[in-house]
C-alpha cells in the first residue's frame, strides 16, 4: 500500500463526536486513514465506506478487516449513498465524512492521468469501469463545451484560447497524453503568465477531472440526501481543497442552519420563532495546524466544515 496521510484526521474524528453504537459513513474512503479511526471507535456500531476506485477498495479491505469486521465497502461514487443504504435497510445515519479531491496515491500514480507531472494516457477516472475519461473530453467535447468547464471548473482567465489550441491540435491528431495536452496548454498563455508562480496546466487539469467524475454535482447531491438522513445530534463533516467545492459547502450548510423566513408583518415573541433543524459547528473552516503543514504538504489548502442536525 503506498503511503497515505489523511488530511485534518484528528479534527475530523474530534468534529463527528462519534457514538459506539453508531451508524456511519466514509463517502471517501481512500486508503482508509479515517475509515480506521472512526472503526476503532464503533465496537457496537456500523461503518459504511464508499469509493469509485476499486484500487483503493483493494488497498483498504485488509486495514479495516484488521480492526473489526463491522463495516462494508460499497464500489459506488457517493451520490449513491441514500439508495445505497436504503438497499441494505438504513434510512438514518449518526455521522457522515468527506475527504474531497483526487488523493494522494491517485495523483502519484502515474498511469491514472491525473498528474501533469508525469507522462500519461489521459484518463482522470476515479472509476475506471466508467466510458468517459479525460481523452473524450478532450478529444470530443465541442469549442463551446470545453471553454465552459474551462471557465466554471478551473476559473481560468485563458479559458477561451485554452479551448481554441485544443481544437487546433486534435484537427491534426488526437491528443492522448499528458504532456502533450500539457505542451498545448501552454502555447495558450501569454510568457508573462507562463512565468508566474504555480503550473499552467493545474486549472484546466482540476477543470478537466471535475468534470469526467461530476464531482460537483455529486457533491450537492449527497449533501442533500445525507442531512435528510442523519439522526437528531448527527453531524457531517466535509474537507474540501478548492473553492469551488468549499463554496458548495459552506452554501447548502449555510442555507440549512438559517431559521426559516418569516412574514415581518407577524409580531413573533423570539420563543414563537422557529428552530433552524441544523447547526452550524463550525462557522468558519477548521485549517491545519503548523505540525501537519510541515509533514502533509496536501493540508494547505484543506477546508473542514462541520454541521450537526438539532431537531
Amino acid at each position: 500500500m503506498m503511503k497515505h496521510t489523511s488530511v485534518l484526521l484528528q479534527e475530523c474524528i474530534d468534529s463527528l463526536v462519534i457514538k459506539p453504537n453508531g451508524i456511519y459513513v466514509d463517502g471517501t474512503l481512500g486508503r482508509a486513514g479515517h475509515s480506521s479511526e472512526i472503526l476503532k471507535r464503533i465496537p457496537n456500531g456500523h461503518l459504511y465506506c464508499f469509493d469509485k476506485d476499486q484500487q483503493a477498495i483493494l488497498e483498504s479491505e485488509g486495514r479495516l478487516a484488521a480492526i473489526g469486521s463491522n463495516f462494508t465497502i460499497i464500489h459506488a461514487g457517493f451520490k449513491n449513498l441514500k439508495s445505497e443504504l436504503q438497499n441494505r435497510g438504513v434510512d438514518e445515519i449518526d455521522g457522515l465524512l468527506l475527504d474531497l479531491g483526487v488523493s494522494s496515491p491517485q495523483f502519484d500514480e502515474a498511469s491514472r492521468g491525473f498528474s501533469y507531472r508525469y507522462d500519461a494516457p489521459l484518463d482522470m477516472r476515479m472509476d475506471q469501469s466508467q466510458p468517459l475519461s479525460a481523452y473524450e473530453v478532450v478529444n470530443t467535447y465541442e469549442f463551446n463545451e470545453l471553454m465552459r468547464i474551462f471557465y466554471r471548473y478551473g476559473e481560468d482567465s485563458f479559458a477561451k484560447q485554452v479551448a481554441r489550441k485544443i481544437e487546433q491540435a486534435r484537427s491534426v491528431k488526437p491528443i492522448e497524453t499528458t504532456f502533450e495536452l500539457v505542451d498545448i496548454i501552454k502555447s495558450a498563455y501569454p510568457a508573462k503568465v507562463l512565468n508566474s508562480k504555480g503550473h499552467p496546466a493545474k486549472k484546466i487539469f482540476q477543470a478537466i477531472r471535475i468534470e469526467v467524475n461530476d464531482e460537483l454535482s455529486e457533491l450537492e447531491t449527497v449533501l442533500e440526501d445525507a442531512l435528510a438522513m442523519l439522526k437528531i445530534g448527527g453531524r457531517v463533516a466535509v474537507i474540501s481543497f478548492h473553492s469551488l467545492e468549499d463554496r458548495i459547502v459552506k452554501e447548502t450548510f449555510v442555507r440549512m442552519s438559517s431559521q426559516p423566513k418569516i412574514d415581518k408583518r407577524i409580531p413573533l415573541l423570539p420563543d414563537q420563532l422557529e428552530e433552524a433543524p441544523y447547526r452550524l459547528v463550525t462557522k468558519k473552516p477548521i485549517l491545519a495546524g503548523e505540525a501537519e503543514l510541515k509533514e502533509n504538504n496536501r493540508s494547505h489548502s484543506a477546508k473542514l466544515r462541520v454541521i450537526e442536525r438539532v431537531k
